[in-house]
């Protein structure tokens, strides 16, 4: 009740739910599309290494007073550019592609945390870029997340078709002239670009459970690929909104609340989905007798 009382009265309530909101879309799609393709490493790996990006921009502006580059901007340019390198070393080379999301990954956090700790007063920062504070999001990063909600949705919507035929054939789409490894490294542009879409809500470590429990959870529920988006979309509003309403008043970590909402929603579907077949099972075992 207090959130609901604060929501009319407070813009930086509005402005948390109009972030849940831009965000909702964008990672039910993507979110389904990376659990379908068991791609979760990759997003993973871009997550993290997005501090590298934030770390940079915050000490660009304090220390060689470069105001333009903002720590949203620079997550936005190292999560392409770490999408492009995943994508060029494991679709074009020869490298391991284990070893080269872990390097990418590890790197990304440690180039961070040197640009933050060489960056004077800004060390305590670091708890809010890994953990996120969507009550923090502000005009600039808002109408940042709609450019952003625009360019994943527009372009998933434009190669829907070929995204699809690439994920469950890529032989056949490579028969048919299809282009795959620029798809490929579209879908994780596409991906790295959802991703700072949630950091900005639950930070940089708890980014890839928003990303996959939703979509995770949709996917016990149905098995057609447009449903499971749009349920996935449904729910990553509602644990985020719910995450925010639960943790307000009692001053709760909000991404913490969010990604646990998340994994017990996920949980109780998996235990009602899974008491649902055996029971089927059983009276078809019944019926067979």
């Amino acid at each position: 009740m207090t959130f609901l009382h604060d929501l009319s009265t407070f813009r930086f309530l509005q402005y948390a739910v109009l972030a849940a909101l831009l965000a909702a879309i964008p990672a039910g799609v993507m979110g389904c599309w990376v659990v379908v393709r068991r791609s979760t490493y990759v997003a993973g790996a871009i997550s993290h290494c997005i501090l590298a990006g934030i770390g940079a921009a915050v000490y660009l502006q304090r220390v060689h007073g470069v105001t333009w580059m903002t720590p949203a901007l620079g997550a936005v340019i190292t999560a392409v550019g770490a999408a492009l390198i995943v994508g060029y070393t494991t679709l074009r080379s020869r490298f391991r592609h284990d070893s080269v999301l872990s390097a990418v990954w590890a790197v990304g956090m440690a180039l961070g945390v040197s640009f933050l700790a060489a960056t004077p007063g800004y060390q305590t920062d670091l708890m809010s870029y890994l953990f996120g504070n969507i009550l923090m999001v502000g005009p600039a990063e808002l109408w940042l997340m709609v450019l952003l909600n625009l360019c994943v949705v527009g372009l998933m919507a434009l190669f829907h078709d070929r995204f699809l035929l690439i994920g469950f054939n890529a032989e056949m789409a490579r028969l048919r002239g299809v282009h795959v490894e620029r798809y490929e490294l579209l879908f994780m542009v596409l991906t790295a670009l959802t991703i700072v879409l949630l950091v900005q809500v639950v930070g940089i470590v708890l980014a890839l459970a928003l990303l996959t429990l939703p979509g995770a959870t949709a996917g016990l529920i149905t098995r057609r690929l447009g449903p499971m988006m749009a349920l996935a979309s449904l729910l990553v509003l509602g644990v985020t909104i719910g995450g925010l309403a639960l943790s307000y008043a009692p001053n709760w970590p909000t991404g913490a609340t969010i990604i646990e909402l998340a994994a017990a929603l996920y949980l109780g579907v998996a235990v009602v989905t899974g008491i649902r077949r055996r029971h089927f099972r059983g009276h078809k075992g019944d019926g067979a007798v």
